[in-house]
């Protein structure tokens, strides 16, 4: 059987239920997969009632007799644990296994994700059913992966059951243990919410604006990722027991309220990512669209699956048209999309490739949730477009176990990530900054990396990249801000943007000076701070010979010590007030810029600091491409990606081997609309 993310090889796999097909159709189904270059599919993540139709009675005998299927076709197998949906008669008898609204309604039978972590029935039903399969299939020939339910976080991040307010109450007095620490923390003396009893404390409930205590929000945030990642934790342990040496655990998708890097590192031993660049035109426009790079946004998204797995799998890979509500319609993935986005995919770090699904379903929510085949499961361009990335694939194989390599990193961590759901300022300056970012990366081919850190953080983790960006801190600590001046001193170059520092780990604002913890590490001393609104004139700063905007939010800044002043505002009520300081801090430099990191402030970075377009002397593409550089060993391998319907110019300014033709080339060439090329360097 086959194995994944070995460093051998790229695999194409398909989502497929064979629950939704007459079994007549099953050797069909496999042979036709195999004859297009599918190894492996991933089966039975919504077949609770298959294994248990009435609480109790248990079979196995539908997917024993599928896997047998499955053994004579030479098909992998990876299997699901079919948590995401429980079954009617369970959620009927027991309600309390219900997740529930803001507002206390429960969340009714229908759908799917509809249950909540805490509730001490399903943990005890999950565990069950988790024990059940994993001993009855843990050894199978056919199963050479694992993954735990479906979509952890998806459609509900938020839980609200009477189950939820009481693993809260037991999650905060572990980590305070007394209720007037509780109390200190959240600044419960704001608005008289001072809590005299454990049983007083609730998770959020509806109040009259929604204007809950950001303080217990930030802590009602972490409590669910510390629930999710204990359900996923709960699951492995269960299968680690039954399962064969070599075989994986996973889970897909990244979704919000989650430390995804903790779930990673507790319990799998790859992520894999759910990439629907399709999203990118639905009708109905939506956040998805980042200044008009349309599917390329997903580069982004992959950016934060490499940063949880260098390497990681896609478990479904957009294959057609999506549809499921009115805000998912999108048009069919056009003739070399497919293509382009599995390539995609692989530059970013994906060494298996699922797609979503083998045939679109004829019933059910997702029947214009479309897959390979249509309806009438005829042959049709995607099929036959399947079989050209399969070659392509096959051509790529040496690709495996490269490691992408990145001109400079963005800084997160989960504290600050999560502020922004409640804090409207942080959110509006780390959106603001985010898409600004990436997409200066993108077009002037620079690319990037994002590295989460945490308590557990070395100094030799930062130290992989030369230029880290960390846009705007708001919470900081002692001990992160240590690790940051441990980097800076040994050589690094930091920049930070406005509004860092000046929040702690609770998320309250401490009566210090700004940036309060980062004061020595940036020598800046922030006096002043606004808003522009959007009928004010827009904000210039002079940056040596360039002039720069400094759009939405500036903090008026003046240096400190030896720091220098780099770029001053021009206009406005604080004309002639730095914009931007830099501090010599050992034998680096931190930067410390008073607004966010718009497209065009990110351009001047990135060519001030010399690290704009490392491959120029390579390889000469259109701002419509992106260019992605991978190592291994000695080779470096260029993959070139056109987003652009329409053909394009590619100058290669020295010799490589084209992987697709197998052939030395250099000089200037066409690659066709949606096309993509992968070159080495040998």
């Amino acid at each position: 059987m086959e194995k994944l993310l070995q460093g051998g090889n790229i695999l194409l796999g398909v989502c497929y239920y064979p629950e939704h097909w007459d079994k007549k159709l099953w050797t069909d189904d496999l042979l036709r997969m195999k004859k297009n270059g599918i190894a492996a599919i991933r089966i039975a993540e919504f077949a609770w009632s298959i294994f248990e139709k009435t609480e109790g009675v248990w079979s196995f005998d539908f997917f024993d007799d599928f896997l047998n299927y499955t053994i004579d076709n030479d098909m992998s197998v990876i299997f699901c644990t079919p948590t995401a949906t429980p079954p009617a008669w369970l959620t009927h008898k027991y309600p309390e296994v219900l997740n529930a609204d803001i507002n206390g309604n429960l969340i009714n039978h229908g759908e799917r994700r509809h249950y909540n972590y805490n509730s001490p029935v399903y943990l005890d039903y999950t565990q069950r059913i988790v024990e059940k399969i994993g001993e009855h299939y843990g050894k199978h020939p056919a199963i050479i992966g694992w993954q735990i339910d479906n979509e952890i976080n998806c459609d509900a991040p938020e839980f609200y059951s009477e189950s939820d307010s009481k693993a809260f109450r037991i999650f905060l007095r572990k980590k305070y243990m007394t209720l007037d620490t509780l109390n200190d923390a959240w600044g419960t003396v704001f608005w008289n919410q001072c809590y005299t009893s454990w049983e007083e404390v609730f998770v959020p409930r509806k109040t009259n604006k929604n204007a809950h205590n950001p303080h217990m929000m930030l802590d009602y945030i972490r409590f669910i990722s510390e629930c999710a990642c204990a359900y996923v934790k709960l699951q492995s342990n269960i299968l680690r027991k039954y399962i064969k040496e070599g075989v994986f655990i996973t889970t897909n998708g990244i979704f919000a309220n989650l430390d995804n890097h903790r779930m990673m590192n507790e319990s799998l031993d790859f992520i894999t990512y759910d990439s629907y660049p399709a999203f990118a035109y639905c009708l109905t426009e939506n956040q998805h669209d980042l200044n008009n790079l349309k599917d390329r946004e997903w580069s982004r998204n992959l950016t934060e699956i490499r940063s949880i797995s260098p390497r990681f799998g896609i478990m479904e890979q957009q294959s057609g048209s999506p549809g499921w509500t009115i805000k998912f319609e999108a048009p069919q993935p056009k003739p070399g999309q497919m293509t382009l986005w599995t390539i995609q995919s692989i530059a970013h770090g994906a060494e298996f490739v699922s797609y979503f699904r083998w045939r679109t379903s004829v019933m059910g929510t997702e029947i214009y949730w479309h897959g390979i085949l249509d309806y009438s499961n005829r042959d049709n361009r995607r099929i036959a477009e399947l079989g050209e990335i399969f070659t392509k694939t096959k051509a790529l194989e040496e690709v495996a176990g490269s490691v992408y390599e990145a001109a400079f990193a963005v800084i997160k961590d989960y504290d600050n990530v999560w502020d922004t759901r409640y804090d409207a300022w942080h959110r509006r300056l780390e959106n603001a900054s985010e898409i600004g970012i990436f997409h200066a990366s993108q077009i002037s081919h620079t690319p990037m990396d994002y590295i989460y850190i945490d308590d557990l953080t070395s100094v030799n983790n930062l130290q992989k990249y030369t230029v880290l960006f960390y846009p705007h801190p708001a919470i900081m600590t002692k001990e992160r801000t240590e690790l940051l001046e441990d980097y800076v001193k040994t050589g690094g170059l930091l920049i930070f943007g406005c509004r860092s520092g000046y929040k702690d780990k609770s998320g309250k604002c401490p009566m210090e000076k700004l940036p309060g913890f980062l004061r020595n590490l940036t020598q800046v001393d922030v006096t002043d701070f606004t808003f522009i609104h959007p009928s004010e004139e827009t904000v210039v700063a002079n940056w040596e010979e360039a002039e720069i905007t400094v759009p939405i939010f500036n903090d008026i800044i003046e240096p400190l010590g030896e720091a220098k002043s780099l770029a001053f505002y021009k206009n406005n009520y604080y004309a002639g007030k730095a914009a931007l300081v830099c501090h010599q801090y050992g034998q680096g430099k931190v930067f410390y810029f008073g607004g966010t990191f718009s497209y065009d402030v990110m351009r001047a970075f990135l060519e001030k600091l010399g690290i704009e377009n490392p491959n120029k002397d390579l390889i000469n593409a259109p701002e419509c491409c992106e260019i992605v550089s991978r190592k291994k060993g000695e080779k470096k391998y260029i993959f070139v990606l056109n987003y652009s319907k329409n053909a394009v110019s590619i100058n290669l300014k020295k010799e490589m081997r084209c992987l697709f033709s197998r052939k030395k080339v250099s000089g200037v060439f066409e690659l066709i609309g949606y096309g993509t090329i992968v070159f080495c360097l040998d």
